[in-house]
């Protein structure tokens, strides 16, 4: 007779990451459609299959799903369902197709950003049709029309504070594809409504052609699902331990700064014992940002504390409101929303 113990810390493993899986499309939007198979079916079974496997295969990670089952969810849920869960990367999986070349094949991966070429551009309007069937799509998404190109000029000046990282992402992954003898599209970018609004690195796939028979019969194959949701899964692997060795040093640096400035800390504290002292707060993140990050605008001395789940950042520290109050004007140059906070013996007042 055997016995199997499972170690308590395989039982109930931390989960210090979150993943979000949107299969594109589904229920009344089939998405492309060739050759008797629907798009949404093979996104849905790469979803699963790929969500399968970081559940098994990394029992540290939280695998939210838009999606499990054939059913249609509007564009901006999906990156709701994201930002409300804190995700940490956001994957939207899709299948690509063409009105004309039966022989066009490969995989590309899209980041948030404005098409640059016309072939980017029907990608997105492709994608983005999805909107019209939802009820009021003019209001929700504010007159915008996917089937015109005028507006597709609102991603020229949409920044994205992870676009950096959402493009290596995209590399890796298409490395990952031509791992599985996928042919390479490249990275590309183009104005995809289900990116726009995500608040982590975010990536849209195209996993090759339902237009083209070939690939159609791949990816409608356990096999050849088996095969992509796998290279996506390399993919992931990559990123996370990227994420989680920056996070790691960021960890130490922070340890390091801690250190040496407990001294001097203390015998600030100490001068302003019982004394209202005032602070800016101009951010505030989900994240743990890097007091070097381009989001402080080369701002020196950037302060932060941690309330709920919110990193809330200041700028400037003293005990004459007259002088915080002209700091802020000047702060608020930068920081539209900057204002002022008021703490005593270290904590802040709450009014």
């Amino acid at each position: 007779m055997f016995l199997f113990c499972v170690m308590p810390e395989l039982q109930a493993r931390e989960k210090t990451f979150t993943v979000v899986l949107d299969a594109g499309h589904g229920g009344k939007d089939p998405g492309a459609m060739a050759y008797s198979i629907k798009e949404k079916n093979i996104n849905l079974a790469v979803t699963l299959a790929l969500g399968e496997m970081i559940e098994r295969r990394s029992p540290d990670t939280k695998v939210v799903y838009t999606r499990k089952t054939d059913r249609f969810i509007e564009l901006d849920e999906r990156a709701n369902i994201a930002n409300r869960n804190k995700a940490d990367l956001f994957i939207s999986i899709h299948t690509n197709s063409v009105r004309r070349g039966s022989s066009v094949r490969g995989t590309e991966t899209f980041t948030l950003g404005l098409a640059r070429t016309q072939e980017n551009l029907e990608v997105a309007m492709r994608e983005n049709s999805a909107i019209l069937l939802e009820d009021n799509y003019l209001q929700k998404y504010e007159g915008f029309d996917p089937n015109s190109s005028e507006s597709y000029i609102i991603f020229e000046f949409m920044q994205n504070r992870h676009m950096e990282q959402s493009i290596d992402f995209a590399s890796v992954i298409q490395k990952e594809f031509v791992r599985q003898k996928r042919a390479n599209r490249g990275v590309k970018q183009g104005g995809l409504l289900v990116l726009r609004k995500t608040s982590m690195p975010a990536v849209l796939v195209e996993l090759g052609f339902v237009s083209n028979r070939e690939e159609a019969r791949f990816m409608a194959s356990s096999s050849g699902q088996e095969k992509l949701a796998k290279a996506l899964y390399n993919a992931f692997v990559k990123f996370k331990n990227e994420y989680e060795r920056k996070r790691g040093l960021l960890s130490a640096q922070e340890n390091t700064f801690v250190a040496r400035e407990v001294n001097a800390k203390s015998s600030e504290i100490s001068r302003n014992v019982g004394q209202t002292v005032y602070k800016i707060q101009i951010m505030a993140s989900d994240k743990k940002l890097s007091l070097n990050s381009r989001e402080f605008k080369g701002y020196k001395n950037v302060d932060f504390f941690r309330e709920g789940r919110l990193y809330k950042y200041t700028y400037g520290e003293t005990t004459n409101y007259n002088e915080i109050r002209s700091l802020r004007r000047k702060v608020a140059r930068d920081f539209k929303g900057a204002f002022i906070l008021e703490f005593k013996d270290g904590k802040k007042v709450n009014k």
